[in-house]
């Protein structure tokens, strides 16, 4: 499947944000790849030249590309809540 319709413009508030996440010694190498396939996209850089220099799978960079186009820098700087994994036996604990 050929993805043309992702195209990102960065204010130079959000490349800033983005470019600190990347920056920033401490913080998390997830937030900082996140950035990256931002920051990247907005570069002019496709999907398939992103996986070959971050070495992650074509969903993983359109999953952060999307979640950017939603909800601006906050959405890659957090993750999606999962549902919780159920009891294994649910009589026996309860």
């Amino acid at each position: 499947m050929r993805r043309s319709d992702i195209c990102l413009y960065l204010g130079p508030a959000e490349r800033s944000e983005l470019q600190a996440l990347i920056a920033h010694r401490n913080a998390p190498s997830k937030l900082a790849s996140r950035a990256c396939f931002v920051l990247a996209t907005a570069d002019g850089q496709g999907t398939a030249e992103i996986m070959r220099r971050t070495g992650v799978s074509k969903p993983t960079v359109w999953r952060w590309q999307e979640r950017y186009l939603d909800e601006g820098v906050p959405g890659p700087k957090r993750d999606k809540m999962r549902p919780s994994r159920g009891r294994r036996c649910p009589g026996r604990y309860g």
